[in-house]
C-alpha cells in the first residue's frame, strides 16, 4: 500500500473501537502497518485492515501495565523490525462526583489515562530514535474546559496528559520525534452512547458546530499529525471539538 504513512509502523492503544478503530483504519488505508492494542483484543479492526490489503498484529494488552508494554514492543520489533508511530488513544470516563470517587477508581483512571500514554512513550521513544523519526499523539480531551459535574479524576487525568505531551516533546524533539495531543469532543462512539440525551445537548449548544462528533472527524487532525507534513508542529493540544474550546 502506498500512501502519506507508506513505510510507518503504528501502534494505536484502545483499537477495538470508536476513535482507536477508525484511527488505525486510516492509518492503514495510507500505507503505515499496524500494531493493534487493546484490552479487549481489536479482531475486527485487524479484519478489516486486512480486507483493504493492509497488515496488523493484534495485540490484547493491557496499557497500564509496563509488562504488556514490553511484550507489545518485542512483538512489534520482531514482526515489523521498527515504530514510527504511536497514538495513545485508549481510556476510561467514569462519572462519579467527589461524594461518590473512591481512590482505587481515582487511581485506575490515571493509570489507563495518563500513565498508559507515559509508559508508551517511554517504552517506544527509544525504538523511533533509532531511525531518527518519530511521531507521538496522545489523546486529551475538551472536558478539561467544561463545567460539567462528575469528571474531576477525567479531567486530573487529561490535564495530566497536556503537560505530558509538551514535557515530552522538550525531551525528544532532538531525536526527531514530535509529540502532540488532541482534545475531542464527545464522541459518537459505544462508550459515549449511554450518555443521557440532555447532557449532549447542553454540550452542543456549547459548540460552533452544533451536532455530535463521529470518530471520523477526529481522525483526520491525527493523520496530519503523525505524517511528514506535522515535522515542525510539537508540543501542542489541538481542539477537535466543533469550536467548543479555544486553546
Amino acid at each position: 500500500m502506498t500512501g502519506t504513512h507508506a513505510g510507518r509502523v503504528a501502534i494505536v492503544t484502545g483499537a477495538a473501537l470508536g476513535i482507536g478503530q477508525e484511527t488505525a483504519i486510516r492509518l492503514a488505508e495510507r500505507g503505515a502497518r499496524l500494531v493493534l492494542m487493546d484490552l479487549a483484543g481489536s479482531a475486527e479492526t485487524a479484519k478489516r485492515i486486512t480486507e483493504l490489503g493492509g497488515e496488523a498484529l493484534d495485540l490484547t494488552a493491557d496499557v497500564s501495565s509496563p509488562d504488556d508494554w514490553q511484550r507489545v514492543a518485542q512483538e512489534t520489533v520482531r514482526r515489523f523490525g521498527r515504530a514510527d508511530i504511536l497514538v495513545n488513544n485508549a481510556g476510561i470516563y467514569p462519572f462519579a462526583t467527589i461524594d461518590d470517587l473512591d481512590y482505587e477508581l481515582w487511581s485506575r483512571v490515571q493509570r489507563i489515562n495518563l500513565d498508559g500514554p507515559f509508559l508508551g512513550a517511554k517504552t517506544f521513544a527509544p525504538i523511533m530514535a533509532e531511525n531518527g523519526w518519530g511521531r507521538i499523539v496522545n489523546l486529551s480531551s475538551n472536558s478539561i474546559a467544561t463545567n460539567l459535574a462528575g469528571l474531576s479524576h477525567y479531567m486530573a487525568a487529561k490535564m495530566g496528559v497536556i503537560g505530558l505531551t509538551r514535557g515530552l516533546a522538550n525531551d525528544l524533539a532532538d531525536r526527531g520525534i514530535t509529540v502532540n495531543a488532541v482534545a475531542p469532543a464527545i464522541t459518537r462512539t459505544p462508550g459515549t452512547s449511554i450518555m443521557p440525551q440532555e447532557l449532549l445537548d447542553f454540550v452542543w449548544n456549547l459548540q460552533a458546530i452544533k451536532r455530535f462528533a463521529d470518530p471520523t472527524d477526529i481522525v483526520g487532525p491525527i493523520l496530519f499529525l503523525t505524517s511528514d507534513d506535522g515535522q515542525f508542529v510539537t508540543g501542542q493540544t489541538l481542539a477537535v471539538d466543533g469550536g467548543y474550546m479555544k486553546l
